[in-house]
Formats: C-alpha cells, sequence, structure tokens
C-alpha cells in the first residue's frame, strides 16, 4: 500500500488527474479541428505569411546580433551600431554581385547550355560500361522498362497541362510570398536585432512566477544551442565553398565558381549537402577525363578530412553533441514531413527538442530521488 501511494506521489497526486483532462480536452480540440478546418483558412493563410520572413529574420540575428554586441563593446550605441552593420553589409553585397554577377552569369549560362551534352556522355559511358559489365543481361529489361515509363509520359503531360491553371495560381502564389517574405525581413530583423533582450523578457513575464527561472533556462539554453549551430554551420558551409574553388582552380575543373558556390549552399545542410554538391562535379569530370576525375577524388577527400579535423571542430564545438546518425535520420525524418523547409530546420528544430526533452528528464530525475532515492539509488544530476 505504500509503495502504491509512493507512485501515485511520484507521478503527480491527485494532479494526474487534471493532467489527462488536458490531454483529452487537447484531442477532442484536435479531433473537432480536422472537422472544421476549413474555418481556420485565414489563420493559416496569415501564418503562411507570417513565418517565412521570422525565420529569416532569426537566421539573419543569431549571424548579426554577436556583431552588434561586440560594437556595444565599443561604445557604440546599439541603434547605430545595426545601423552601421546593415549598411556595411549591403554595401559589401552590392559591390561583391556587381564585381562576380558577370563572370557567375557567364559560367551559369555556360553550364545551363553544357550541361546536357554532359548528361548525354556521361550516359553513352555508362551504358557501354554497363553492356560490357556483369550487369550486361539485364540491361536490356532495365531499357524496356524505362521506355515503358516513357511511353507514360505523354499522359501525365496532358494531365499536369489539364492542371496547368491551378499551377500557375500556385506559382503565382510563392512568388508573391518570396517577394513578401524578402520585403519584411529587414524590418524584422532590426527590430529583433534592437529588442531581441526586450522580447525575451517580455515572453518570460508571461509565465508565472513560480516557473520564470527555469523558462529563462531553457530559453538561454535554446538560444546557445539554435544560435551556435546557424552560426558554425554557415561558417562551415562558406569555408567548404572556399576550399573547392581553390582545389577545382588547382585542378583546373570547369565552372569551378559556380560549382563551389553550389557546394556552399548545400552544405548549409550536413552530411547530406555535401554529398549532393559534388555529384554535378563528378559528371563534369569523367565526361572530361578519367584523370580529372582522379583529381576531383583528391581535391574531395582532402576538403573532407579539413573539414572534419580541423573546421567543424574549431567551429561548431561540441555544442550541439548530436550524433551524426540522428542528424542523418532527423534530415531524412525532416525532409519526408515538410520538404526542403525540413531539411534545412530539421535539426535547430531537433536542437530546440532536446532542449525541452533535458529539462523534462531532468525534473523527472528529481522528482525519481526525492520518492525513491533513498532506497531503489539515486540519479546522477551533474550529467
Amino acid at each position: 500500500m505504500e509503495s502504491s501511494n509512493r507512485f501515485l506521489k511520484f507521478i503527480g497526486g491527485k494532479n494526474i488527474f487534471y493532467i489527462l483532462g488536458i490531454f483529452i480536452l487537447i484531442g477532442i480540440m484536435i479531433y473537432i479541428y480536422t472537422k472544421i478546418s476549413f474555418i481556420f483558412y485565414p489563420l493559416e493563410v496569415i501564418l503562411s505569411t507570417i513565418v517565412p520572413p521570422v525565420i529569416l529574420a532569426f537566421i539573419a540575428y543569431y549571424l548579426l546580433n554577436p556583431i552588434v554586441n561586440l560594437l556595444e563593446q565599443f561604445r557604440i550605441k546599439r541603434i547605430w551600431g545595426i545601423v552601421i552593420l546593415i549598411l556595411g553589409i549591403s554595401g559589401a553585397l552590392t559591390g561583391i554581385i556587381l564585381l562576380t554577377a558577370p563572370a557567375i552569369e557567364a559560367q551559369v549560362k555556360d553550364l545551363v547550355q553544357s550541361f546536357p551534352n554532359y548528361l548525354k556522355q556521361f550516359g553513352e559511358s555508362f551504358t557501354n560500361w554497363v553492356q560490357n559489365s556483369f550487369l550486361g543481361p539485364y540491361y536490356d529489361e532495365g531499357y524496356q522498362w524505362l521506355m515503358d515509363r516513357l511511353s507514360e509520359l505523354p499522359q501525365l503531360i496532358g494531365t499536369y497541362i489539364s492542371d496547368g491553371f491551378q499551377g500557375v495560381q500556385n506559382v503565382a502564389s510563392k512568388v508573391t510570398s518570396t517577394v513578401v517574405a524578402i520585403v519584411t525581413f529587414p524590418i524584422i530583423l532590426f527590430f529583433l536585432l534592437k529588442d531581441g533582450e526586450k522580447f525575451k523578457n517580455f515572453m518570460i513575464k508571461v509565465f508565472p512566477p513560480k516557473f520564470r527561472d527555469d523558462t529563462k533556462q531553457i530559453l538561454s539554453n535554446m538560444d546557445t544551442q539554435v544560435g551556435s549551430y546557424i552560426q558554425g554551420q554557415i561558417i562551415v558551409a562558406t569555408v567548404i565553398g572556399i576550399l573547392l574553388f581553390i582545389g577545382y582552380l588547382i585542378i583546373g575543373l570547369d565552372y569551378a565558381f559556380t560549382l563551389a558556390i553550389v557546394a556552399a549552399i548545400t552544405s548549409v545542410v550536413p552530411y547530406l549537402g555535401p554529398t549532393i554538391a559534388i555529384i554535378p562535379a563528378v559528371i563534369i569530370a569523367i565526361v572530361d577525363s578519367p584523370f580529372m576525375l582522379l583529381k576531383l577524388a583528391i581535391v574531395w577527400i582532402a576538403v573532407q578530412f579539413l573539414e572534419g579535423n580541423f573546421v567543424s571542430p574549431n567551429i561548431m564545438g561540441k555544442t550541439m553533441q548530436i550524433h551524426p546518425l540522428t542528424i542523418i535520420l532527423v534530415l531524412l525524418i525532416a525532409g519526408n514531413l515538410f520538404g526542403v523547409i525540413g531539411v534545412i530546420l530539421g535539426i535547430p528544430g531537433y536542437a530546440i527538442l532536446k532542449v525541452l526533452g533535458s529539462y523534462l528528464f531532468y525534473k523527472f530525475k528529481k522528482r525519481y530521488n526525492q520518492y525513491y532515492g533513498e532506497d531503489r539509488g539515486r540519479y546522477d544530476l551533474e550529467d
């Protein structure tokens, strides 16, 4: 009897019934929402309009806030530091674009025109290799299967054309949302940089006084985790792009600048991004010559070695403490659930959930020690 009473107190006593009641009410609300979701369409439109610029502003905030804080240490008022920083970045980006745009445009146009030929030559080389290898007997079957799928292409095209008007509407909607996000995110960024601490203090004051210390600690941990990831990953991606550009120039690979930019952008996504980035470079190298493919492999291995052993450990540090296998699983799941946005924001989202989970587990351990620690063994709270 004493053991059952202790367990009842451990799980919350009579409060557990209130908690169960809350979960039941949440379930009922979700069920009702699925039946009348059309009523909330205006709210969905509002959220889909607000969320993209807010996400962009937070990413830029984590990148720029340390610089603004540094300027404050030099006795520059925060608002003037923000203005100086924004004007400086705008001027630098404008100068870089004006200087590099002609070269990038020429390379991109040439690559777009030439890439189909690269693919064709790559396909022919791959076909010859398959036919002369142990896969040769299966080549005809695979080719026939591909032709069967291609024969269905006209029907699919007809279906897409019949839905073309809706597609045009969707594209127009996406373009409008993108323009709105680009125009509004600098304004949101300005106020985040200016009043970020005020926003955080306001959120803490929303909670009852009893929970404010815990809330402040959770928000601080989230800020550290997400901020370190965003800052570190963008710096790492930039370094990878620079290293690859230097390597491509050394081996004489065509379209070095464009391929390096693609690699830098895709490397924002850990593990999967660099793998995707190397594919166009591999195709170009194969068509060029086997020796170029060997040189590309050496460059890629060297860059990955430098990134894995020197760049990431020193920039990212151990702040995230996420196993590589966990990162890959999170990226796969987030990508399937939310598409490209999920792949980009999956790791920061996981970091936030990890902070909440760690906090709840810490509370669980303290509660366990309180009710069972004396006779059943205690959790180590210093982990």
